[in-house]
């Protein structure tokens, strides 16, 4: 019997290790290419970030934490669900990459996204490389009229 509860507590914990999800550091080139496949890329930052530097061509602007460092985790979940549903891949962009790694554990820890791709050196690193960003003005006014940003 005591065999039998060992098997079934080591199978319990090799199942909850293989479930965990994967977060893993990218840089420019590969955010390049995994939102060329179609993986989306969420840009956390605020508003005001958004429009000081533009963003990255096709980015969804969900922002994560306001300008007090202050989150709503839940609420920002749902406006993701509307993005990508758990299970699937998903790429986080900001600043410079401290508030993504945050983020991308929260992803793949609590909210069951299996592959999470971090951007390391945020959007300073990608502007840093001459790469291209697009106005943010639009993709703002078309997220606030259905609250999705």
């Amino acid at each position: 019997m005591k065999s039998i509860r060992r098997f079934l507590n080591g199978c319990c914990i090799l199942f909850a290790l293989s479930a965990q999800a994967e977060v893993v550091d990218i840089d420019n080139n590969e955010l390049a290419r995994l939102s060329a496949s179609g993986v989306p890329v969420i840009d956390i930052r605020t508003v005001g970030e958004w429009e000081e530097t533009g963003i990255v061509p096709g980015s969804h602007l969900l922002t994560f934490f306001d300008e007090r460092g202050n989150a709503a985790p839940a609420a920002w979940l749902d406006k993701l669900q509307r993005v990508t549903k758990p299970g699937e891949p998903v790429a986080v962009i900001c600043r410079s990459g401290n508030r993504t790694k945050a983020v991308s554990q929260f992803l793949s820890g609590k909210a069951g996204y299996a592959k999470v791709y971090n951007v390391k050196g945020g959007i300073r690193s990608w502007l840093g490389e001459g790469r291209k960003v697009v106005p943010a003005a639009p993709v703002i006014a078309g997220c606030k009229r259905t609250n999705a940003c």
